[in-house]
């Protein structure tokens, strides 16, 4: 591979751990939801160039199906259940923003030096784009634990989904049938917390997750 190709991959798989961070930076509902949409864009862009560089024909099957679910379709349903619920457009979160982005940024120096570290005999692109995918894990993991809204926490879900595809794809690929799997899991993760969204809402007047904890008669 030349060394544009390897610059490509990197910077289609750093831009997604960039927009990783701008998820936690962000604290209006749909700005979240088009920072989420940008975010599988450029996963679908960095799949799409894995098939290339690879010659694996499959991978671009994965690359329709994340710009066409994620970016497009769930983003889109999202908007519509937030619109539909009435769900406050400020995101809740259990720490502020500042300390949020450290964190993050922590978390992705300790996945270059683990990952790296891990990978030092893998190949070059490979152990770089799992370095990558490892962060964009663990930001999604981090997403979830920091924001009271259950939509938010939804959204850091499918970024932390968006992690595993990115490590998929860099490793060499993976078969088509799994792919099609995670899609069709993916969708069916979707639908189930579309059902639990409207539910909580219609229990507790709120999708803020803090009112299940004040519910069981505990408080923050």
């Amino acid at each position: 591979m030349t060394g544009v190709g390897f610059d490509i991959a990197h910077m289609l798989a750093g831009g997604l751990v960039l927009l990783s961070l701008m998820l936690l930076y962000q604290d209006r509902m749909f700005a979240l939801l088009n920072v989420f949409a940008l975010h599988a864009v450029v996963l679908s862009l960095s799949v799409a160039w894995q098939a290339q560089v690879q010659h694996a024909p499959h991978l671009y099957i994965t690359a329709l199906i994340a710009l066409v679910l994620k970016a497009l379709v769930i983003p889109v349903a999202l908007r519509r259940i937030v619109v539909r619920l009435g769900i406050h457009r400020t995101i809740e979160t259990v720490v502020g923003i500042g300390p949020t982005m450290l964190a993050g940024m922590g978390l992705v120096a300790l996945s270059m030096v683990v990952m790296l570290k891990a990978t030092a005999q893998a190949d070059p692109l490979a152990r770089e784009d799992l370095a990558f995918a490892l962060s964009v894990v663990l930001l999604g993991l981090l997403m979830m634990v920091t924001r009271r809204n259950a939509v938010s926490q939804v959204v850091g879900f499918m970024s932390l989904e968006n992690g595993m595809i990115l490590a998929a794809a860099g490793a060499k690929g993976m078969p088509l049938v799994v792919e099609i799997s995670i899609a069709f899991s993916v969708l069916i993760a979707f639908i189930v917390i579309g059902v639990f969204l409207f539910r909580i809402r219609e229990r507790f007047d709120s999708v803020d997750v803090g009112a299940l904890d004040a519910f069981r008669g505990e408080r923050l």
